[in-house]
């Protein structure tokens, strides 16, 4: 039997996933750490990881799931990587990190974001990078260009963290066009390196290592990580994207129109467009296929649902949804607005972080906290939606917070749109992935054996569901005029 190895490389853990190549079936899945890992916040607003601690998880990740499918080194196929998006690795000469990764959801970037888009102006950064610079990976370098000058100055490449999970596997530095994009360092009417933004923060373009497809041949497994890993030597990897561009290919949201969804640490909104959205509350991306990924991002998901398990001392998500069930739609007059990770661009770089209101000593518990927090969320991921246009299907994956029978259907009932849940994740995406990039699958519609759906939640006709997203959505218009 011949496998291809899906990587997925979150900020909560590394999963990876063994995918049969002739049925699609995923043959075993296993990830690391058990339990969320750690993120270190040195100071408020700070995110950051160890790239060695990456690759610790995906080798006891990797290890439990060659040995759950009983596969053998040379039974891999080929390789695929998703990876969470805009994260900063600096390496030097030896291409050896110089300091832990600034990842996805550290804000010391936006004032250089901020910086940047007045300097290069709103028609240059909507036209051509169909983005703020914001808080993406330019915006990050810039700080520790400023702050950190001297390990800048040994820097010989900057990467995503996909790309340095890439790289300690087949040692080429490279990076792709959609990586470009995510960086914020992608120039959409030329297709190449944005030089204005390079020039304005003051970097090298001998900074961005060489690009190489998101599918097809990127490197081969090396003789050192084949014998760390037990692979064979010659492994070709052959795809690699962020997490939401790859989520979306799991789910085959390919084609304009169609949106994907996930609530893993972080919400997110996908949807496929052919042509630019110049709106600043959204971010868009180059999609894996190379059309449009128009997506919106609320920071705090289910690391917020995380943050009350272990706040509230509950043993498991599972009696957290059962308990949260128990209050009825509104939470009995709490909303919890979950800005406590960030708050991307959907209001326009204001973070009014998290609060809770309505709260009554005499008649609320922590199960009105838990069901208040997953309508906190999927009102923020509806409020995002709203400018995004017509919405009217929704593919996710069952998997994190889509896990949650409540989450699923406040979500539907509110935007609107139906959710068409799949048997799918990121690790079996990027594993998919592999396949089209090595030719295993003679087209990108032919990489979809074994996606199956597994039920679809239809919007309720119920209006308090609409009642408690109106009197949430005052609140935070009344935090962000500054009235509360």
């Amino acid at each position: 039997m011949k496998y291809l190895l899906g990587i997925d490389l979150g900020s909560s853990s590394v999963k990876v996933a063994l995918v049969e190549t002739d049925t699609g079936r995923c043959a075993s899945s296993a990830s690391y750490p058990d339990s969320e890992s750690a993120i270190k916040s040195l100071q408020p607003g700070w995110a950051e990881q160890s790239p060695d601690d990456w690759w610790l998880y995906f080798k006891t990740a990797l290890r439990r799931a060659m040995a759950a499918a009983g596969a053998d080194a040379a039974d891999v196929a080929a390789i695929g990587i998703s990876y969470q998006m805009h994260g900063l690795v600096c390496l030097d000469n030896d291409l050896k990190p110089l300091r832990d990764a600034i990842i996805w959801c550290d804000s010391r970037g936006v004032p250089y974001g901020r910086q940047a888009y007045d300097a290069l102006g709103g028609d240059y950064c909507l036209g051509r990078l169909l983005n703020s610079p914001a808080n993406f990976t330019a915006s990050k370098l810039a700080w520790v260009k400023e702050n950190e000058p001297e390990l800048f100055g040994k820097i010989r490449y900057i990467m995503l963290p996909g790309d340095w999970l890439a790289l300690q596997l087949t040692s080429t530095p490279a990076t792709t066009e959609c990586g470009l994009s995510e960086m914020m360092l992608y120039d959409f009417t030329t297709g190449t390196v944005a030089v204005d933004v390079m020039n304005h923060f003051g970097f090298d373009e001998s900074l961005i290592p060489a690009l190489v497809p998101t599918f097809g041949e990127q490197g081969f497994v090396s003789e050192a990580a084949a014998g760390e890993l037990g692979l064979c030597v010659g492994t070709p990897v052959t795809y690699r994207a962020g997490d939401q561009p790859n989520n979306a290919l799991s789910l085959a949201v390919l084609m304009p129109g169609e949106v994907a969804s996930t609530a893993g640490t972080s919400g997110v909104v996908y949807g496929v467009a052919d042509k630019a959205v110049a709106n600043p509350r959204v971010n868009t991306f180059l999609h894996v296929n190379h059309t449009l990924g128009v997506m919106h991002c609320v920071s705090g998901c289910g690391i917020m649902n995380a943050w009350l398990r272990r706040t509230l001392g509950v043993v498991s998500y599972d009696e957290m949804n059962s308990l949260a069930a128990t209050v009825p739609i509104g939470s009995d007059g709490v909303s919890v607005i979950p800005f406590g990770n960030g708050a991307e661009r959907v209001l326009l770089g204001s973070n009014p972080g998290c609060s809770l209101h309505g709260i009554d000593f005499n008649r609320h518990n922590r199960a009105h906290l838990m069901r208040a927090a997953q309508e906190g969320v999927a009102f923020a991921m509806c409020y995002g939606m709203e400018s995004m246009g017509h919405i009217t299907a929704i593919h996710a994956g069952r998997a994190n917070m889509f896990l949650s029978p409540l989450f699923r259907q406040t979500l539907a009932s509110v935007s609107g749109a139906a959710i068409e849940l799949y048997d799918t994740d990121g690790s079996i995406g990027a594993a998919r992935g592999a396949g089209i990039g090595a030719g295993i699958y003679a087209s990108t519609g032919d990489a979809f054996p074994g996606l199956n759906r597994l039920t679809t939640v239809e919007p309720a006709a119920d209006n308090r569901y609409r009642e408690a997203y109106n009197h949430w959505k005052t609140i935070l218009e009344q935090i962000n005029t500054q009235k509360i």
